[in-house]
């Protein structure tokens, strides 16, 4: 009867599991896990249309951030980006009705830009996650602010008039005098905005990565009265590297439930249940009135057999029907107390690395251990042993999310 019910525990415990696991997710299992840092440099221009009238190429100056933020899942995470040094707007300003070759001036700024982004995985949005994978896409969106100091700096282009004597032997050059007109802003600004990009990284392992990543900033200008615009874009493109500390780690876990099948299994178990219980108590009626003969018989028969715990994935919690079967063992436990088993742990090697199965298979076997030891079975009569990770051990992954008493 009892050999019955430990294939009755397994079936059953099996088929819930089945129905239950659907489609797995991964996430983040501790809180340490899956921070990064990352550092790039480039170069940036403002996208003013002063710049694109006289001199984009000249309103290109450096770029360099450092960023730091956390995935909680393969699909998204966010972080925080420290990036900035100058900004040119290129301009005819404060000088009117003259043409594109006559003089300009360059509006330099610094600043600091501080970034919060939202990131979304999108190739592990859209092709889901796979461990080494080496290349994928980002976007980022976030709000950024903006704190600048913009001052002035003069760049005096000069235009070459010719000016001929009659015996055609001079030529100088005319040079205009900024000193009468000469725009200055010293001030300190806070401005806000909002920006969004888009990363290609490559991963060389689960730590480091090669990182390319364009990004389009819309703020208020800080250029004041010179810029032809109130509003302007900063366009940036950086390289550089990232750090993953201690490595990229996701566990998989089931995501979908059919609480239905779940209802049913539980239903069907229960009236099995009950039957086992019910046999349980005939035979301790049949010992009670036993001769002393047939006493030792039946004490043979008492000895506990093989009983398996199930689990649900990722996790080491005693449900309902675990306890059923902890309490009819320690009963036989506590019946023969010269007898001595193993509480062996395993855990589920398709899913979760090979230290996580392995502490997983630890807290298990604790876990069943502590609730034997709560119904008042010696410790001296129980071995506690993690064999983490196991590959079809009842030629089903899932039945391998188990604690034997043995």
């Amino acid at each position: 009867m009892k050999s019955k019910l430990v294939i009755l525990s397994l079936l059953l415990s099996g088929a819930t599991i089945a129905n239950a696991q659907t489609k797995e997710k991964y996430y983040s299992e501790s809180w340490k896990d899956n921070f990064f840092i990352s550092v790039g440099v480039g170069g940036q221009v403002v996208t003013n249309p002063s710049n694109f009238d006289y001199g984009f190429g000249e309103s290109i100056t450096p770029l360099v951030n450092i960023s730091l933020g956390k995935f909680f899942s393969p699909v998204w995470g966010i972080r925080g980006q420290v990036a900035g040094w100058s900004g040119k707007l290129h301009t005819q300003y404060p000088f009117e009705n003259v043409g594109k070759d006559e003089n300009w001036y360059n509006y330099k700024k610094k600043f600091v830009a501080l970034n919060a982004d939202a990131m979304l995985n999108l190739t592990n949005l859209f092709c889901g996650y796979k461990e080494g994978r080496k290349f994928e896409f980002m976007f980022f969106v976030g709000p950024t602010l903006n704190i600048s100091n913009s001052y002035s700096t003069w760049n005096l282009a000069t235009k070459t008039t010719e000016v001929t004597n009659a015996d055609g032997s001079l030529t100088y050059k005319q040079e205009l005098d900024p000193s009468k007109s000469y725009p200055k802003d010293d001030k300190v600004r806070l401005l806000v905005g909002a920006s969004l990009g888009l990363g290609a990284k490559y991963n060389i392992d689960q730590k480091w990565a090669i990182d390319l990543e364009a990004r389009g900033t819309v703020s208020p200008s800080v250029f004041g009265s010179v810029s032809d615009a109130k509003t302007e874009g900063i366009v940036g493109l950086t390289v550089g590297a990232t750090y993953t500390f201690g490595g990229k780690k996701f566990v998989a876990c089931g995501a979908k439930v059919d609480q239905n099948a779940i209802n049913n299994e539980i239903n069907k178990y229960r009236s099995e249940l009950a039957q086992a219980q019910a046999d349980l108590a005939n035979a301790k009626n049949a010992l009670a009135n036993a001769k002393p003969v047939t006493k030792e018989v039946v004490k043979e028969i008492e000895v506990a057999g093989p009983r398996a715990i199930f689990f649900k994935i990722g996790s080491a919690r005693i449900d309902d029907y675990g306890m059923v079967n902890i309490q009819l063992a320690a009963k036989i436990l506590k019946a023969n107390p010269d007898k001595k088993y193993k509480v062996a742990g395993y855990a589920d090697k398709a899913t979760g690395s090979a230290s996580w199965n392995q502490k997983l298979s630890e807290k298990r076997a604790q876990a069943v251990y502590d609730a034997l030891i709560k119904e008042g079975v010696d410790k001296d009569q129980l071995e506690l042993v993690g064999f983490g990770g196991t590959a079809n051990m009842f030629g089903k992954n899932y039945l391998n999310r188990v604690v034997i008493l043995e």
